[in-house]
């Protein structure tokens, strides 16, 4: 990741200071998600994803899939069900 005179990271993020070598880093966290077509969503960043009573679910990597089509035996994640029920969105305007 590499800094802008401007302060920002290649994200467009304002980029914390830091040591001399060290690589930059967002001064606050982000997050981004991705609607992939006829699939899930990407949650890529700093993000708590809460279960439906508010427990938060277990999280292993900075970026995770959450189901949308419903059939997902690991929900809230994505367990590439939605290829075996053909679900589709309505995605290719965005």
């Amino acid at each position: 990741m590499t800094t802008s005179p401007t302060g920002h990271d290649d994200a467009g993020h304002p980029a914390a200071p830091t040591s001399a070598g060290a690589p930059a880093r967002p001064a606050t966290p982000w997050a981004s998600i991705t609607a992939c077509p006829d699939g899930p969503l990407l949650v890529r960043g700093d993000v708590e994803i809460l279960g439906p009573d508010g427990t938060p679910a277990p999280r292993q990597r900075p970026t995770v899939a959450l189901c949308r089509c419903g059939a997902s035996g690991i929900k809230p994640f994505c367990d590439g069900s939605h290829k075996v029920v053909g679900f589709r969105t309505d995605d290719e305007d965005l």
